[in-house]
């Protein structure tokens, strides 16, 4: 545990990783906000060199002192460490969300949705998201970072991106993947908009299921009600808006020969993204 001012902080930055500290100023002076987050620029953070705090400034500092102490701390930073804190049944296992456990020991469980069996296995982490699993032994909870690595390693989008992502006007979140073509669910928070946009690889398909939305596409703009759909050709300007007094729910069906999310052209954006 580090106690610290922040001027002493930064004077020990100065000092000792003073190419840390100018790659993080430069990060904070373009920052930009996204809902409620503050979004560093990735370029001047990037340019940071990757080394901890321990290394650069507490193993050269000249103004340390140790205390030792028993507080009970957890940083609760693998899930070895959620299996500690968790919640355990008789045989020392750890189930969170739709779980199912047969002859397991001292197991830490999670779906996220569907149904997860783990069937005689012992000191096992068991994962389930909606696009992922992981699947390790506890004593290996601190090398989920290896995995990492290597998905960035590939281009993964699984390294840098949850399922569902969160935008100013609501989120989305893939539902099904497949050569060609992608299946979205977006949630257009009342009152909100996306931008006005086209994309240069895909054409697509929303059908409302549930709200009303405004939509633009071209050089029209007309109102599509629950139980109905409209299609976007490729390369049409077009926009979605909420106008109602509850969320608007859509299903988008892309396809095209690139279904990226930086095959965006903004023209408009209220919140400053174009």
């Amino acid at each position: 545990m580090f106690v610290f001012t922040a001027r002493t902080l930064l004077d020990e930055m100065a000092e000792h990783a003073p190419d840390v500290l100018d790659a993080v100023r430069r990060a904070v002076a373009a920052r930009r906000t996204d809902l409620d987050f503050i979004r560093l620029d990735v370029e001047a953070f990037s340019a940071s060199p990757s080394i901890s705090l321990d290394y650069a400034v507490a193993e050269r500092t000249r103004h340390a002192a140790v205390v030792p102490a028993d507080i009970g701390w957890s940083d609760v930073g693998s899930w070895g460490a959620l299996w500690e804190l968790g919640r355990k049944d008789a045989e020392g296992n750890v189930a969170v969300g739709d779980v199912l456990l047969e002859a397991a020991k001292n197991c830490y469980v999670r779906s996220d949705g569907m149904l997860a069996a783990v069937v005689g296995l012992e000191d096992a982490v068991v994962v389930v998201t909606e696009d992922a699993v992981l699947a390790m032994h506890r004593d290996h909870a601190q090398d989920v970072k290896l995995v990492v690595d290597r998905l960035k390693a590939a281009g993964r989008h699984e390294a840098v991106a949850h399922n569902r992502m969160y935008r100013p006007w609501g989120f989305y979140e893939s539902l099904i993947l497949g050569e060609r073509f992608q299946v979205k669910r977006i949630v257009v928070t009342p009152g909100r908009k996306l931008s006005l946009q086209k994309h240069f690889h895909r054409a697509e398909h929303w059908v409302v299921v549930n709200g009303s939305a405004l939509v633009t596409r071209d050089e029209e703009t007309f109102l599509v009600r629950e139980n109905e759909s409209v299609y976007l050709p490729l390369g049409c300007r077009h926009r979605l808006e909420n106008p109602g007094k509850i969320p608007l729910a859509l299903i988008e069906v892309q396809s095209g020969a690139y279904l990226g999310e930086d095959d965006i052209v903004r023209f408009e954006d209220t919140y400053g993204r174009v």
